[in-house]
């Protein structure tokens, strides 16, 4: 099976985490062209297969799941208990109790892959890591197609030689969690953008490459396939549309004045990750330790809090670097324009290269 055998436009919608990405998008997603995923992450391994089945009850066509893959549980204990104090106020603020820090890092993986070797999904990809190659030897045996986030050549390598068999090249401007196999807090945000990363791992593997981070129009994925992926990943434009289920306060904020710029922060996740710039991020984001999921366990009472008292300022608002562009289009609509704007693009750029090679001719 190849990449382009999934979906009928190189349109991928990112799998994101905490909501968002449900049946209801990914259905529609699949449904219209492109490939839709859904988010197992900070799910139970049965809410995944429920989720799984209502997805199959939507749509015939091929559709993806993602897992995220354990995380290391070691931390500085004395350093998340000082965030722990720096957050009393918040827990006073919204009269919600900081949550606990210390229920384990596996997110349910391996009950989630054997749900998924045992009853088969057309594709599945890997955030925070790289499985070890049985993983993947099992899921090509079951037909399975396999993606492995990447944000560095390194990371690509990796990914080649455990047997995926193509890779998520993830920019620093993508929305959300950065993927990054290992979070080094002597790193911060030092990323790569996504053109230059493209070329990085074009030149370091023979994988088929998904692009992603920051695009929001047919004309940037036009970009991206020209510098060398295979198809393109799209998170934030597809948040705002109604099938999302992010919180209307996310999807209003992505647009908002009030909301100028993202930045990559641990003040939620204790893990890099970009949102729009709030009151919470501001605030807390400088004195975050890296300790995830240990931070994300922690917040997750507040956040919840924050949605239900209406407060922005309280919310993790993941977003990519091109959150203005987001349309509330319906998911399937999104598609189809995202893809008449990658023919529109492609024809232009096809018609200015025989301009230049008229030019040169007559020169």
């Amino acid at each position: 099976m190849a990449l382009t055998d999934l979906c009928r436009y190189p349109i991928v919608q990112a799998p994101m985490a905490g909501g968002a990405s449900g049946p209801a998008l990914a259905a529609a997603v699949s449904e219209a062209g492109g490939l839709g995923f859904l988010a197992a992450g900070y799910k139970t391994a049965d809410g995944m297969y429920q989720e799984i089945k209502q997805m199959r009850g939507l749509t015939n066509q091929p559709f993806g799941v993602n897992l995220f893959m354990p995380q290391d549980p070691h931390t500085d204990p004395a350093a998340l208990e000082v965030y722990r104090h720096q957050l009393a106020g918040e827990a006073s603020w919204y009269e919600t109790p900081l949550g606990d820090a210390d229920t384990g890092g596996d997110d349910n993986y391996e009950a989630k892959l054997a749900i998924l070797r045992e009853d088969p999904v057309p594709v599945v990809s890997f955030t925070f890591g790289c499985p070890e190659r049985p993983v993947f030897d099992a899921f090509a045996k079951a037909g399975t197609y396999t993606i492995v986030t990447v944000t560095t050549p390194q990371e690509a390598q990796a990914a080649q030689w455990a047997g995926a068999d193509a890779v998520c090249v993830q920019g620093i401007e993508a929305g959300g969690h950065q993927g990054t196999y290992r979070d080094d807090p002597q790193v911060g945000g030092a990323g790569i953008g996504l053109l230059t990363l493209i070329g990085l791992v074009r030149e370091t593997v023979q994988l088929p490459i998904v692009a992603a981070g920051g695009l929001m129009r047919g004309a940037q994925i036009a970009a991206v396939l020209a510098a060398g992926a295979d198809a393109a990943q799209l998170g934030t434009a597809f948040l705002a549309c109604p099938e999302s289920g992010a919180n209307v306060l996310h999807k209003q904020a992505l647009t908002n004045p009030l909301f100028v710029r993202t930045e990559l922060t641990r003040a939620f996740s204790g893990r890099p990750a970009r949102g729009l710039v709030n009151r919470f991020m501001r605030e807390h984001g400088p004195y975050a330790p890296a300790a995830y999921p240990q931070v994300h366990q922690l917040t997750a009472g507040l956040r919840k809090a924050a949605a239900e008292a209406g407060d922005p300022q309280g919310m993790a608002l993941w977003a990519g670097q091109g959150h203005r562009l987001a349309r509330e289009l319906p998911a399937g609509r999104l598609v189809e324009v995202l893809a008449a704007e990658l023919d529109d693009a492609a024809a232009e750029l096809t018609q200015k290269l025989q301009n230049l090679k008229n030019m040169r001719s007559a020169s």
